[in-house]
């Protein structure tokens, strides 16, 4: 039996008390830190909560860094867009008369290039004078066609779409996602043709049916391939589950959509 001190306590019951202080300054340390990432849950979910403008990263900093890069030698290297290799519209710039600031004579030193490339906004309007004519045999109704037409229809659809526009549109509608309503806007933002989505979705509709034989000519030639790879991932038609297989060779990739 162990002999008690003079204070009447024993080692054991000392070492028991440590135990119990450490284990207490444990306990408070756990529950602030329990505390602390509460908070920061609580702000969490009430930041997906309430709106945000885009890409933000919390409150500002105190001593934020200047923005841009450094000046001087620490800048890096210049990036420039390309010289064009041609020229469509030359324009002359002249010296101004006076100086702007003493209005004084100015003297010409040299001339410098500068160049700018934009868009231009333009829709061209085709007439097809066609000529119309008989079958002397047959007696069937013949007529010329060019390879700018996209319909032989001379009465109701007389007023068509060009293939330049058709194909802009679908790239926008199929390859960047947007939909009918939005591909219109575009064309007629950027180039003033004024198309309704609903006209769009039906011209989408013929140019898919103008090329199936090519589709089926690339699956032909995908079923000849010695090696085929394949990929499946999760597709939605008419907000309905379905299923998107690529399949692609060496010279061909093929996109089915199958369901589930």
């Amino acid at each position: 039996m162990q002999a008690p001190n003079r204070d009447g306590s024993s080692d054991r019951e000392k070492e028991l008390e440590r135990r119990a202080e450490s284990l207490q300054q444990q306990l408070e340390r756990a529950l602030a830190e329990i505390e602390r990432l509460r908070k920061q849950l609580e702000e969490a979910l009430r930041a997906n909560k309430r709106s945000a403008a885009p890409f933000s990263k919390g409150e500002p900093k105190s001593n934020p860094k200047r923005p841009g890069r450094k000046p001087g030698s620490a800048y890096g290297q210049r990036a420039t867009r390309p010289v064009p290799s041609r020229v469509d519209e030359q324009i002359y710039v002249p010296l101004p008369p006076r100086c702007s600031h003493c209005h004084g004579p100015v003297i010409l030193k040299n001339s410098q290039s500068q160049y700018q490339e934009d868009i231009v906004r333009m829709t061209i309007i085709r007439r097809f004078d066609v000529e119309v004519g008989t079958c002397a045999c047959c007696g069937r109704q013949v007529q010329g066609r060019h390879p700018l037409q996209t319909s032989d229809s001379l009465r109701v659809g007389e007023v068509q779409v060009g293939p330049e526009a058709l194909s802009m549109a679908a790239v926008l509608n199929k390859e960047l996602g947007l939909s009918h309503e939005r591909t219109a806007r575009v064309l007629a933002l950027g180039y003033g043709l004024k198309w309704s989505r609903s006209g769009v979705c039906r011209a989408l509709e013929r140019l898919g049916n103008l090329a199936a034989p090519t589709y089926q000519q690339l699956q032909k030639a995908l079923r000849q391939s010695p090696v085929v790879w394949l990929d499946d991932t999760g597709w939605r038609v008419g907000a309905h589950p379905q299923n998107l297989r690529v399949l692609l060779s060496q010279q061909v990739t093929v996109y089915v959509i199958l369901c589930h």
